[in-house]
């Protein structure tokens, strides 16, 4: 996720659209909150809760560009994605 400056969030959850409708409503405590995250850019989806824990953990360590790059090869133009 981000938000209008363009600040990136990366987490992780077992309810995508619940999870995105928080951040929306500023329900969330913390980062997202404070830093008004509330743009869904990118999402991956994944069966075993250990990787996507390990997967989150990987991605928080990344560079800003690293997480650029991988957001661009699903949505380069960073447009919004609406969860139905």
């Amino acid at each position: 996720m981000k938000n209008k400056s363009g600040t990136l969030y990366v987490g992780m959850t077992n309810d995508l659209r619940k999870r995105v409708a928080q951040h929306k409503e500023m329900l969330v405590e913390g980062f997202t909150k404070r830093y008004r995250i509330t743009t869904l850019i990118y999402f991956e989806e994944y069966d075993d809760v250990r990787y996507c824990i390990e997967r989150e953990t990987r991605k928080k360590a990344w560079t800003r560009r690293k997480k650029l790059d991988l957001i661009a090869t699903m949505n380069p133009s960073m447009k919004e994605i609406i969860i139905n």
